[in-house]
Order: C-alpha cells, then structure tokens, then sequence
C-alpha cells in the first residue's frame, strides 16, 4: 500500500495520522497484505472447511491409572506439615 491509499482508509476510519505515520502504516499494512497472500497461495485444495476448531474433534488419550504418589515423601520435604497437610503462614487476617 502507498501512503495515498493510507490517506483514503485513515480518512474513511477518520484517523488524522502525520506523513510520518501513513509511510509507517504503509509499510505494516503493506506486509500484512503480503501475508495474507502467502496465506491465501497454500495449498489447501481437498481440505474441507471448517465452522469451528472444535469441529475436528479433540483427541484424547485413554484414561489408564498409573502409579499413585507417596504422599509421606512428597510432606517430608515441606518445612511444616500436620495431619498429611501442609501447614503455610496465614496470609489473610
């Protein structure tokens, strides 16, 4: 895009921008158009479309039980622990 087209989208949006920022909106929108582009260029002819991600569906793993945690190990590292509990400074009076 040139700062002209720049001119006519800020004044439509009417954005007052200096010549300063149409030549740096110039080039950001300009590199965005390009991307686009190179989006719009990918090869995607037998992909179906889709309304949503979710669409495709999640894929999930089985729900297999694995080992349990010693708890006793896990509280010998905590500095206070009482009744299988960690015991922390109260922080709320």
């Amino acid at each position: 895009m040139n700062a002209e087209e720049i001119e006519k989208v800020a004044h439509l949006a009417r954005l007052g921008l200096g010549a300063a920022e149409r030549e740096g909106y110039a080039r950001e929108l300009s590199r965005i158009l390009d991307l686009v582009s190179q989006m719009n260029a990918a090869a995607t002819e037998g992909v179906e479309p889709m309304t949503h991600p979710d669409a495709a569906g999640l894929r999930l793993r089985d729900d297999v039980v694995g080992p349990e945690i010693d708890r006793d190990r896990l509280l010998a590292g905590a500095p206070l622990t009482r009744d299988g509990l960690y015991l922390v400074p109260r922080v709320i009076e």
